[in-house]
């Protein structure tokens, strides 16, 4: 009892704090109750924190409600299931109508020839006339998926058994505006200039070769990817190879039994393809090349803190006496990428670029002006509209905001028509009054164009020195690239103004000397599902522990097997919808990778809290969805100061780093 105290107190109380004694008393009534572990219950109250807006705060009354929610979705589990049994009953039979006066029952209609049946004199004339005749319509369907019927967009309010989870309308919202997590506040924010740039002051480059993503979707091959796991893992020997200084006589195959001790470099993963990731059920998944592919258990009892999760290329030292598990002694670190650069010349180019059209054209590159405005980048994720209607209100809110603001770059990620929208699901919606395309003749795209490339359009025409980057997403209903890593849009197809830079997913981007990584694969909340955390790490924050771990290994989407569909579903209606999922093409995997350099910038959208964080120099931002399934929701604003460079550094002569981390300023802000 006293361990799972502490193990509570660890989870749920701030650092050097304790839990009071009533709330306590109440979380260790819902371990009894749904016999559940304390990090399971973590799970479940950062799920119900996110439920309810994220700013819930553990108290007695909180813990009540925390309580009863965990109750009602066991039942509603409950309900459903007795409800798919009852579906798959077979009914009785019931006696044929017009039957009564045949013999047996009817049984010897049509027996006889030229006989006509029972009851059913001239019955091929009265199916001939039926035949021309309006059927009767069908019984119309309640709930949002059903086809079109009376109820349209936008669909407001909703009952379910008898209660109302009517959703506030977007004009009504409650701290828009609010700026929820700061970093680098010393930083102050600049006013909006009076007068508009009359060029983009970014220049906008592509650090991944954008033709290799435009593949063909749906032809993976196992054979393919296995190679492609494989030379992963043969890629990271030779990494560790070098940053420890190891000889080749140091690494070993982990699953053959010895008593020396050896490096096994492998990919962890799970002995079983169901439940989650725990220590019990970690096994090393080896390359063809060094251990035959095989899978060998492990045991890290000696190991005191970790953090692991299904995918992760891990350098293990430790020995096999046995031969029937390896035993892990050390988790060798992993060597980083080297941090982003350029020349002083770049930098005094790009410096240049930023600086106000009140500024003399012949001042000297090398002179900082006082009138020189901060970059000024707004970032964004889908969906920009909730579940109950397709007004795309935050995302009009937000184009505002960047008007009002004069934002030298907006950066969107999808999805932005979302396959998991109600609405878009059922096909159960009306266009805007100003379409002029028939409703029965509108494709995805017409819908797209009139939604989202409308607003888009009129923000390029009032601010054009604005410079819109749009990142999609594998939700998206008018992506024709299925899988991930993802093709970009068809910008023409989607009527977009020139001054948006349709782009893959990932990317790496350079924004003038920044090196910004993009990726709308919500890669940090499977992971977070997924992970097998102990000791130290479990201490840390998880959200920077995650970003650090895409850190340490260089990709995009270290994760695999990705999360099953199940897992991120979503219930509705009562019924639960299986997630998209990741949709991950292992055959091109390669093109999820990092290269050369550490970027300056990661863009990171999830469903997880909204956070900015510094990891290893890597500014990590994730601005959250711009709307929830019922309210808005939030982005990030980055504002960021020239680089400012010293004497030193220009006599060098040699690349200086970025040091954005240092003068970049991230608020994460309601919409």
């Amino acid at each position: 009892m006293d361990e799972t105290k502490a193990e509570l107190n660890e989870l749920f109380a701030a650092p050097s704090q304790q839990l009071p004694p009533e709330v306590l008393g109440e979380l260790q009534s819902i371990l009894r109750l749904h016999s559940i572990s304390p990090q399971e219950l973590f799970y479940k109250w950062e799920s119900y924190d996110m439920k309810m807006g994220g700013e819930v705060k553990l108290a007695l009354q909180t813990a009540w409600d925390f309580k009863r929610d965990i109750q009602d979705v066991l039942e509603r589990e409950t309900r459903g299931k007795v409800h798919a049994q009852s579906t798959h009953k077979r009914s009785a039979a019931t006696p044929r109508a017009g039957a009564v006066n045949g013999g047996v029952y009817g049984l010897l209609d049509n027996l006889t020839p030229n006989t006509p049946r029972h009851g059913a004199v001239n019955g091929s004339a009265a199916k001939r006339r039926a035949d021309f005749e309006t059927p009767a319509a069908k019984a119309s369907k309640s709930h949002v998926a059903s086809s079109p019927g009376e109820s349209k967009t936008p669909l407001m309010e909703k009952e379910t058994n008898g209660t109302s989870n009517a959703t506030v309308p977007f004009e009504d919202r409650t701290n828009a505006g609010h700026i929820i997590e700061t970093l680098n506040d010393h930083i102050l924010v600049p006013e909006p200039p009076i007068t508009l740039p009359a060029e983009p002051r970014i220049k906008l480059k592509a650090n991944v070769e954008l033709a290799k993503f435009s593949y063909k979707p749906m032809a993976m091959k196992l054979s393919e990817a296995s190679e492609i796991l494989d030379d992963r893992i043969d890629e990271f020997i030779s990494l560790i190879q070098s940053y420890h200084d190891l000889p080749d006589s140091a690494f070993g195959n982990a699953a053959s039994q010895s008593t020396s001790e050896i490096v096994a470099v492998g990919r962890i993963a799970s002995d079983s393809s169901e439940g989650k990731l725990n220590a019990a059920s970690l096994v090393l998944e080896t390359s063809r090349r060094t251990g035959a592919g095989l899978r060998v258990p492990l045991h890290i009892d000696a190991i005191p803190s970790y953090d692991l999760f299904p995918g992760k290329v891990v350098a293990l030292r430790g020995t096999n006496t046995s031969g029937d598990y390896f035993a892990v002694n050390e988790i060798l670190s992993l060597p980083l990428l080297p941090p982003a650069a350029s020349t002083p010349a770049d930098l005094d180019t790009h410096n240049a670029r930023l600086r106000s059209a009140s500024e003399s054209a012949d001042s000297e590159a090398e002179t900082e002006s006082p009138h020189t405005l901060p970059l000024n980048v707004i970032i964004a994720s889908g969906p920009y509209t909730p579940d109950t209607d397709l007004s795309f209100s935050a995302l009009h809110a937000l184009l505002a905001q960047a008007l009002e603001t004069s934002a030298d770059a907006l950066i969107l990620t999808g999805p932005f028509l979302d396959t998991e929208h109600p609405l878009l699901a059922s096909g159960d919606f009306d266009l805007p009054t100003t379409s002029v395309i028939p409703p029965d003749r509108a494709t995805l795209h017409d819908v797209f164009r009139a939604l989202i490339s409308a607003p888009i359009n009129d923000l390029a025409r009032q601010l054009p020195s604005i410079t819109i980057i749009i990142v999609p997403s594998i939700r998206d209903a008018v992506a024709r690239h299925v899988s991930w890593p993802q093709d970009k849009l068809n910008r023409r197809e989607l009527d977009l103004p020139k001054q948006c830079a349709v782009v893959t997913n990932p990317v790496t981007l350079s924004v003038n000397e920044l090196v910004v990584g993009i990726s709308s694969q919500d890669v940090l909340a499977q992971m977070r599902q997924q992970e097998c955390v102990a000791g130290a790490a479990k201490r840390e924050g998880v959200l920077g522990r995650l970003a650090g771990l895409l850190i340490e290994q260089r990709h995009w989407f270290p994760l695999f097997p990705p999360a099953p569909r199940e897992v991120l579903g979503k219930e509705e209606d009562g019924q639960e919808r299986l997630g998209t999922g990741a949709m991950v093409d292992l055959s091109y995997l390669k093109l999820g990778e990092w290269l050369n350099v550490r970027p300056d910038v990661m863009v990171l959208p999830s469903t997880l809290s909204p956070f900015a964080k510094v990891i290893d120099s890597v500014l990590a931002i994730n601005p959250g969805t711009l709307s929830k399934r019922r309210g808005p929701g939030t982005f990030a604003r980055l504002t960021v100061q020239p680089r400012t460079l010293t004497q030193a550094e220009r006599d060098a002569g040699a690349v200086v780093g970025h040091d954005v981390f240092e003068r970049a300023r991230v608020d994460i802000v309601r919409i």
